[in-house]
C-alpha cells in the first residue's frame, strides 16, 4: 500500500524541469524546483510587481490614473499665484506709501527723517499721509520749510559724487528766465520755450506724482536712482500717470502756463537729492 503524502511533503517533493532538443532529444538544460519554491517565487514577483505600478501610479502615470491629480496640480499653481500676487501687492502698498509720503514732505507734513525711515525698511499705516494735492499749495509751503529753518546748506558744495555720474537729458530747449536761488526760496529754474513744447524726462526713473496744485497747475515729480527727484511744474498737460516708469528723454508732458505762481508760459524744473535741493545747472546744460 503506498503511503499517503502530505501537503508539506507535496511542497517539498523535488522536481526536475528538463528542456531538450525536439529532433535528436538531447538535453540542453535542467531545473530543479519545488512547489514551495515556486510558489516564494511567484509572490515575491507579485510584490516586485505591486510596488512597480503602485509607483508608477503616482508618478509617472498619476495624470491618466489618478482622478485627483489634476486637481492636485491646480491647486499647487493655485498656492503659487497667491503667492505672487501677495509679493505684488506688497510691493504696491509700499510704492503708495512712499507716494503718500513724498507728498507730505512737499506739503511740509512730512520730514526727510521719515522718508530715510521708510527706506530702510520701516512701514507707515497712518492715513493722514494720503494727501489730496488738488488743494494744496505746493510752493507756499516748500518756501515756509526752508525759509523758517536754520539750515546751513551750503549751494556751491551741492554737487554730489553720485549725481555727477548720471547722465542727464535737458527737459526742455528754451531760455532760462529765472535762475536757482536757495535764499531766495526759488529752489529750480525757469525755462521759457516754444508753445507746445514737449517737456522729457531728465533720466530714467518711477513718476511718484502726476497731479494739478493750485499754485503750480499741473506737476509731474519722478523717482530716479541715487535717491534723485526731478519735478516739472506749470504744465498745460501730464502724458504720464503715477505709477509710470519713464526713460531719460521721453516725453511726459506739454509746457504750459497753468497754477497761480506763474506769469507766462514755461518750465518751473527742480531736482531734489536726498530730501534736498540741488541747482540744476549744475548738472544739465539747457
Amino acid at each position: 500500500m503506498k503511503p499517503k503524502k502530505t501537503f508539506s511533503n507535496w511542497l517539498t517533493e523535488p522536481y526536475l524541469l528538463i528542456i531538450r532538443n525536439e529532433e535528436n532529444f538531447a538535453e540542453k538544460r535542467f531545473l530543479g524546483f519545488t512547489y514551495a519554491k515556486f510558489f516564494l517565487v511567484s509572490f515575491l514577483l507579485f510584490v516586485v510587481v505591486m510596488v512597480i505600478s503602485l509607483f508608477l501610479a503616482r508618478s509617472l502615470l498619476a495624470q491618466w490614473f489618478d482622478p485627483r491629480h489634476a486637481q492636485m496640480e491646480a491647486n499647487k499653481q493655485l498656492s503659487q499665484l497667491t503667492l505672487k500676487l501677495d509679493s505684488l501687492d506688497f510691493q504696491v502698498r509700499r510704492k503708495d506709501q512712499f507716494i503718500s509720503l513724498f507728498k507730505g514732505f512737499l506739503t511740509g507734513k512730512t520730514d526727510s527723517a521719515r522718508i530715510d525711515s521708510f527706506k530702510n525698511g520701516s512701514s507707515i499705516d497712518d492715513r493722514s499721509f494720503m494727501i489730496d494735492l488738488s488743494t494744496t499749495p505746493v510752493d507756499s509751503q516748500l518756501r515756509k520749510e526752508f525759509e523758517g529753518s536754520d539750515s546751513d546748506f551750503d549751494i556751491e558744495n551741492s554737487a554730489d559724487s553720485e549725481l555727477q555720474e548720471i547722465f542727464f537729458y535737458s527737459p526742455i530747449s528754451g531760455l532760462i528766465s529765472r535762475k536757482y536761488n536757495f535764499n531766495e526760496g526759488h529752489f529750480g529754474v525757469d525755462i521759457v520755450a516754444k508753445k507746445n513744447e514737449p517737456v522729457m524726462s531728465v533720466a530714467s526713473g518711477t513718476v511718484i506724482m502726476s497731479s494739478w496744485t493750485q499754485d503750480s497747475g499741473y506737476v509731474i515729480a519722478i523717482q530716479h536712482s541715487s535717491n534723485l527727484i526731478s519735478i516739472y511744474k506749470h504744465n498745460a498737460e501730464l502724458l504720464k500717470k503715477t505709477g509710470s516708469f519713464v526713460n531719460g528723454g521721453e516725453v511726459i508732458a506739454i509746457i504750459g502756463n497753468t497754477g497761480e505762481l506763474t506769469d507766462g508760459p514755461h518750465l518751473h524744473f527742480e531736482l531734489w537729492h536726498k530730501g534736498n535741493p540741488v541747482n540744476p545747472e549744475d548738472f544739465i546744460s539747457f
